[in-house]
């Protein structure tokens, strides 16, 4: 139960600062999009600007979503759930992070393909690519653009949008345990 509190207090305190820092990233969006509208008013209007604010959007909003899971601030249907029991919520809320971290495995796995293919890679292990990239013995190939006229590369939204998933995946983890202990009737 001490190594279950370690992880969550270790957790809840990473994903809670980079989810403060993340709350700011909108405004980073509001710039890029009043830097198009003054654009378009001056005859000249910026190409990127469109796609840097999706980037920009999918980066706060998967960065943030971890520490949105931690404060409860997600839909949920209170129906009938806020008169429920402590425990009784406990396990309810322990089957449904049981199911987010099934979905979380396969999208982060789908998510380090698609991120290894916009490396350049083409092979089949994903997750033997990055291990190779880390040890020296695997190099991208030709790197994915975007096929609208500024082409960006994908791979570092890609790589953020990794990144977020595995943070969700560690706060899912965390949301667990707090729910177990809750089942036991310790607090969280």
């Amino acid at each position: 139960m001490k190594l279950m509190r370690g992880y969550i207090k270790a957790i809840d305190a990473f994903n809670r600062g980079v989810g403060r820092i993340m709350t700011y990233g909108i405004f980073a969006m509001m710039l890029i999009l009043l830097w198009s509208i003054i654009t378009k008013f001056g005859d000249q209007p910026s190409l990127w600007t469109l796609e840097a604010a999706q980037f920009a959007m999918v980066a706060y909003f998967i960065l943030g979503g971890p520490y949105a899971l931690q404060m409860g601030s997600h839909v949920r249907m209170d129906l009938f759930y806020d008169n429920w029991s402590v425990k009784r919520k406990a396990i309810t809320d322990a089957i449904t992070v049981i199911c987010l971290l099934v979905y979380l495995i396969v999208l982060l796995w789908g998510a380090l393909g698609s991120t290894a293919y916009s490396l350049g890679y083409f092979g089949s292990d994903a997750l033997g690519f990055f291990v190779g990239l880390a040890t020296g013995t695997e190099s991208p190939g030709t790197l994915e653009r975007s096929r609208t006229i500024w082409r960006p590369y994908l791979w570092p939204i890609k790589a953020v949008l990794c990144i977020g998933i595995f943070m969700m995946l560690l706060q899912a983890l965390s949301e667990l345990f707090k729910d177990i202990l809750r089942i036991r009737g310790e607090a969280a």
